[in-house]
This record gives structure tokens, C-alpha cells and sequence, in this order.
């Protein structure tokens, strides 16, 4: 028969020890795996924690330094951006595919800004929520890496700019990846480019626009920049001021295949044909991309295996494994589509 609890509340050790006529160290041994008890023991002791529902205590876990198998993933960004676009749909199944594999669950939680998201951190650590997390979107002069190293919490960061921060990063090169789209359409004879960016803040925003006015500085060309929040309303009204410009562009540039299709829509109601009157390139490639029409020429990578990547860099970390400061991911590769031609 099950004994009362004591102090009338949740189940603690000492009740599970009374029920079963055991010392708590034994109780302690049997709920951690450790060895020093015989398998009756464990058996009967582990029934009366399934009898009487004992769960761990989040300060008592965060004291004992126990594992949580859980991997932390906070975003900054508006959730309606966020669920609408392709690439964070594949990093987030890439990165729970991997972590899967080794019984790790992953916590989603999208915050207002970057205070909150530190805000987060520090609850997640001070209760011992989450073994490690994965950092997205750096900042220029980020708090996060910073504060995560204070707060003693893994961490690996998906970006960067290539150096050596504070934690490990997997990183992608942004810089590389839009001169590959400048160059195809330099090569085209566009002269004359629009670019609709994302949050100008980012650093991978910051290397995406410096890689454009790099080319630009080789080849003569006309650059013009407008960053966005990355949803499709603003993108929608970056394309129109692009369109209206005091000179007409002959290609635009888009940082999501999500702003790329707000652009086509824009671009239609126009009265602009692609590619005969614009080209236009998306930044990323997806089903999105590929079934508008005309299909849009677009960075193409295996964003499902970029999520594994980072999920299996962070798992080495946790586990004790050596990891580079820098992991270098996979570069996009072009893949020219319908979207882009010769300047007319």
C-alpha cells in the first residue's frame, strides 16, 4: 500500500526510501544507473518511483549537474517571418533528425529580442533546463556569445563571420555566396542591381551587402541596398521603392526565396516581365523557388544537413569531444533558373 508523502506535496527521495525500506543512497544509485545496489533493489525501488510519480526537482538537477538530454534553440525574430520560411522549416528538422539519434529533444521558443532571448539563457542555466543550446543570427557586438560563456552553457553558433568567437560556430560563407550571384549576373551585363537585405544588424546582412560592394568596386556596377525584416510585406514595399528608382535596375537580389516572392508579386503587378525587364536571384533555394514560374535562379544547399551539422557539433561538445573553433559548412552553389537572362 503507498505510504503518504511527506509534508502532503510532491514525492520526495525520503519517500521513495520509505516505501521501499531503503536508504536514500540507495535511491540515489538506482535513479542515476550507478552501480552498488543489486538488481531487486533497483527493480522495486524504480516500481515506487512509478507508483508514488517522482519527478527530479529542477534546482535539486541543476545541483547534481545531471543531464537533461534537451538542446535549447531561441529565436529573435517575429514568429509570422518565421513561419513562413522554408529555411528555418529545414534547419529545425535537420537539427531534431540529428539530435533524435541520441535521445535528445529540442526546445523551441521565439522571443522578442536579443535581451530577452539573454533572459531566457540565464533562467535556462540557473534551473538546469537545458544541456547546451544552438545561437542563430549574430549580431554585430552580440551580448549572447558573451553571456552564454558566463552562464557556463554550451553553445554552438550557426554563422559568424569565420574567426574565432567565444563559442564554436558552424559556418556558412556568406560573403563567398552572394560575389557567386553578383558574378552571374555581371557576366549577364547587368550593371544595375537592387538588393532587398534582412535585418541589417546581422552579421551575415553585414557580409552579404560588403560582398555586393566588393563586386560592384571590380566591375563598375550600381549597387542599391534595402534591408527588410525579412517578411513579405516588407519586402513586398522594398521592391516597389527599388522599381521606382530614379534609375531603372535590369536585376534584384533577394535574401530569402520568401522576400523573392513578395518581389515576383510586386514585379507582376508592375507590368515587369522576368526576365526579359528584371532578373531576379533568391539568396535561398527551396520547392518555393523552384515551382513559381518562372522558376527562380537561387543559391542551392542541403539546409536539412546543415541543421544535422550544427546538431552534431553541439552533441561532440556536450559529449566531451574536442571541436574547431570554426567548423566550415558546406558553400551554397549557384543554380541558374528562368528568372535570370541577359540584360535586355
Amino acid at each position: 500500500m503507498t505510504r503518504a508523502r511527506s509534508g502532503g506535496g510532491r514525492p520526495t527521495i525520503d519517500d521513495i526510501a520509505q516505501q521501499v525500506g531503503v536508504s536514500k543512497t540507495a535511491v540515489s544509485f538506482a535513479l542515476n544507473g550507478r552501480a552498488g545496489i543489486s538488481d531487486e533493489t533497483r527493480r522495486r525501488i524504480l516500481d515506487a518511483v512509478e507508483e508514488l510519480g517522482w519527478v527530479p526537482h529542477r534546482a535539486a538537477r541543476a545541483l547534481s549537474g545531471a543531464r537533461t538530454d534537451t538542446v535549447g534553440l531561441v529565436v529573435a525574430r517575429p514568429a509570422r517571418t518565421l513561419g513562413v520560411e522554408p529555411f528555418f522549416a529545414q534547419l529545425v528538422s535537420g537539427l531534431q533528425a540529428r539530435l533524435s539519434t541520441d535521445t535528445v529533444s529540442l526546445q523551441l521558443l521565439v522571443v522578442e529580442d536579443v535581451a530577452a532571448e539573454v533572459a531566457v539563457y540565464e533562467r535556462w542555466a540557473a534551473e538546469r533546463r537545458t544541456d547546451g543550446v544552438v545561437l542563430l543570427d549574430l549580431e554585430v557586438d552580440d551580448p549572447r556569445p558573451a553571456a552564454l560563456g558566463r552562464l557556463r552553457l554550451p553553445a554552438v553558433l550557426l554563422g559568424g563571420d569565420g574567426t574565432p568567437g567565444p563559442v564554436p560556430a558552424v559556418f556558412v560563407d556568406d560573403f563567398e555566396a552572394m560575389t557567386s550571384i553578383a558574378e552571374h549576373l555581371v557576366a549577364l551585363g547587368h550593371r544595375r542591381i537592387g538588393h532587398v537585405g534582412g535585418i541589417a544588424s546581422y552579421v551575415h546582412s553585414v557580409r552579404r551587402v560588403e560582398a555586393l560592394q566588393a563586386v560592384a568596386r571590380r566591375h563598375g556596377l550600381e549597387i542599391v541596398t534595402v534591408a527588410t525584416d525579412f517578411s513579405q510585406r516588407e519586402s513586398a514595399d522594398a521592391t516597389r521603392q527599388l522599381v521606382h528608382a530614379e534609375k531603372p535596375l535590369t536585376a534584384i537580389v533577394y535574401d530569402s526565396d520568401v522576400e523573392a516572392l513578395a518581389g515576383v508579386t510586386v514585379l507582376s503587378e508592375e507590368g515587369l516581365r522576368i526576365p526579359e525587364d528584371v532578373s531576379v536571384v533568391s539568396f535561398d533555394d527551396s520547392e518555393l523557388a523552384r515551382l513559381v514560374r518562372p522558376a527562380l535562379t537561387a543559391l542551392t544547399r542541403d539546409t536539412f544537413a546543415l541543421g544535422e551539422q550544427v546538431a552534431e557539433v553541439l552533441l561532440s561538445l556536450l559529449g566531451g569531444v574536442p571541436v574547431d573553433d570554426v567548423v566550415l559548412a558546406p558553400l551554397p552553389v549557384l543554380t541558374p533558373r528562368a528568372s535570370t537572362g541577359p540584360r535586355q
